[in-house]
């Protein structure tokens, strides 16, 4: 693989602060979402990675029409 494929390929899990880069949420927003099952998060040791499918599904049922 060289580095033009690397560059393309996106995480499937994610950390908190690449979490809150792709939605502007805050940690605690973000802690507060996976704590009541809004977001699907795995614990690997003390490490915790978020699941970017999950979250992007969240965000995309919290879209409104802002046109009305």
């Amino acid at each position: 693989m060289n580095t033009t494929e690397q560059a393309s390929v996106e995480a499937l899990w994610l950390t908190y602060p690449e979490a809150q880069r792709l939605t502007s949420l805050g940690r605690t927003t973000l802690w507060a979402l996976i704590s009541c099952g809004e977001i699907r998060a795995a614990r690997v040791g003390r490490a915790v990675r978020i699941s970017r499918r999950s979250l992007e599904e969240y965000m995309e049922s919290r879209t409104e029409d802002f046109t009305r």
